[in-house]
């Protein structure tokens, strides 16, 4: 028993020399905190920002205050505990008390954490209030969340109608790990929100797919960005500089790459930069009306398509993870209204951005994605077409069959006067239209038809010609009579045509066999009979 004691003993001295340890750590970071208290003499990370206004004030002392408290409870409940423990052990000769209840020890730890609870909400309380009266503002701003950038429209006060999207601007390169990060990692973009100092500003808050949430540390301002609602809030920056903040609702996989950046500027130079807005905007005015060039159309393009199409389909086009290459692809090189209907109303992943880009921007980034890397399908999309589009009138065809400008229409005479021309043989014609490519079996067999060179050799030319892509074998098959044989047949005839492509000089790591698909139809229809090639996605 004696051993036990002491063993209790070595035990509750450990235990105290922890929990007095965690006070002192408590006590330290409420001092350092007390420390780095607006004016202090230093800026420590492990706390908050510095505010730079009355609310992210109220905050900062809020956060002090309750740390005070939450420390000298801490330390007065546990130091009690143990001296208890310590002073009355049995050791001693004490012996436990012996009672039922004890109506003042009730009363007590009633009152006391009663009147705690009051010293924090009534302060916390009053900040709320103030966080949420938007009343009499100098300039409203309304912030729209996008999968991953911010949209800022300045709709009242100085600056009104000035509108654009501030987009992460860190290098690609900087993420991917090829170069080293700098100061500004995820905390850097393309056009930063700009306010004048000592001004109320208002933040209209909404969100166009997913929620979000607009946070600036500094301002002690934080709003969720909501589809289909409209939240509210405000700040008033007392000194001139830039400010960070980021998104902090989880909002996809590129959350992380979604920061806030607001410049503050004097009355003076608030008012320089509302004018060169301005006449920058006048200048780029986008008319939907317009017939533009080729070159007008993939300049603009290549801008709407860094900013925001790069993120998922790669500035290379060649794509990642869940999102398809654009390089080779079937809706790049196929129909244009097609590729149109994708970028208007979304597929999968890939938002709608008819609510995002205006005409002019989505008739250039599908121009820029048709004539891009290894396309050329020589497609202009005119703005008007996009008009067109949204009423229900798709553009016709591909090629260039999609309304070619008037400086293209007199060089797509040379390719009208070829059409003229005798057709050509069907491995030339398999081989120029390129992938996909389809090879048709007998029904029932896996050998290679007589007439699958065509698409073998149009496929090598496109390996040849695109030499980091990969090509996909998809075999199908129909749904009746057993599934197990119908997929094993399906999936011999893929190897069939997989060792046509590595006979043609197609090396056997740049193929990918995937796995067989089952259409409805009998044993008799054509199309569940095929072994398509297409570029791999």
């Amino acid at each position: 028993m004696e051993n036990l004691g002491k063993d209790a003993m070595k035990t509750i001295k450990r235990a105290l020399s922890g929990v007095l340890a965690a006070g002192t750590l408590l006590t330290a970071c409420a001092a350092l905190a007390v420390e780095n208290s607006p004016g202090g003499p230093a800026v420590n990370e492990i706390n908050f920002q510095q505010p730079v206004t009355k609310i992210a004030e109220e905050l900062y002392g809020l956060h002090i205050f309750m740390l005070i408290i939450c420390t000298v409870i801490f330390l007065g409940v546990f130091g009690v505990m143990f001296y208890s423990l310590i002073v009355h052990r049995k050791s001693k000769g004490f012996k436990p008390a012996n009672f039922h209840e004890s109506t003042t020890v009730e009363i007590i730890w009633t009152i006391v954490p009663f009147v705690i609870v009051i010293l924090m909400a009534l302060p916390a309380t009053k900040a709320v209030v103030a966080m949420k009266d938007t009343s009499n503002a100098d300039l409203t701003v309304k912030v729209t969340g996008y999968q991953w950038k911010w949209g800022y429209d300045y709709v009242k006060g100085p600056g009104e109608g000035i509108n654009f999207l501030s987009t992460l601007s860190t290098p690609r390169s900087e993420t991917n790990g090829q170069k080293p990060i700098s100061t500004l990692y995820l905390q850097e973009v393309d056009n930063p929100l700009v306010v004048p100092v000592d001004k109320k500003i208002r933040i209209i808050t909404t969100a166009n797919d997913v929620v979000h949430s607009w946070y600036v540390p500094a301002f002690g301002v934080k709003q969720d960005a909501i589809p289909g609602f409209v939240r509210d809030t405000w700040f008033k920056a007392e000194k001139v500089g830039t400010y960070r903040g980021f998104c902090t609702e989880l909002c996809g996989k590129e959350h992380a790459y979604m920061p806030v950046v607001v410049e503050v500027l004097s009355a003076d130079d608030y008012a320089k930069w509302v004018d060169a807005q301005k006449k920058k905007m006048a200048a780029g005015a986008d008319d939907p009306l317009k017939t533009y060039t080729k070159d007008e159309l993939m300049a603009r393009g290549q801008q709407v398509y860094t900013s925001n199409c790069a993120v998922c389909h790669q500035p290379t086009g060649k794509g990642a993870g869940q999102f398809p290459a654009l390089d080779g692809s079937k809706i790049a090189n196929g129909s244009i209204a097609d590729h149109l209907n994708i970028v208007l109303h979304g597929k999968g992943a890939m938002p709608p951005w008819q609510g995002v880009l205006n005409d002019v921007e989505i008739a250039s980034v599908v121009t820029f994605e048709r004539n891009s890397w290894g396309n050329h399908t020589g497609d202009l999309l005119q703005p008007k077409q996009v008009i067109d589009a949204k009423a229900g009138k798709m553009p016709q065809g591909g090629g260039n069959a999609a309304a070619a400008s008037a400086p293209e229409a007199a060089s797509a005479a040379p390719a009208a006067a070829e059409a003229s021309a005798p057709a050509a043989s069907g491995a030339e014609a398999t081989q120029a239209a390129g992938l996909p490519a389809s090879i048709y079996f007998e029904t029932g067999k896996d050998a290679l038809p007589a007439d699958a060179k065509s698409a073998v050799d149009a496929a090598a030319a496109y390996a040849k010609a695109h030499p980091d892509a990969k090509i996909a074998l998809s075999g199908f098959t129909d749904a009746t009579g057993n599934a197990d044989l119908n997929a094993d047949l399906a999936k011999r005839r893929a190897q069939a045509v997989r060792d046509a492509l590595k006979a043609a000089g197609v090396s056997e790591d740049r193929i990918v066999l995937k796995k067989p698909e089952t259409i409805t139809g009998g044993a008799d229809n054509k199309e569940a009979r095929r072994v398509e090639i297409s570029p791999a996605a």
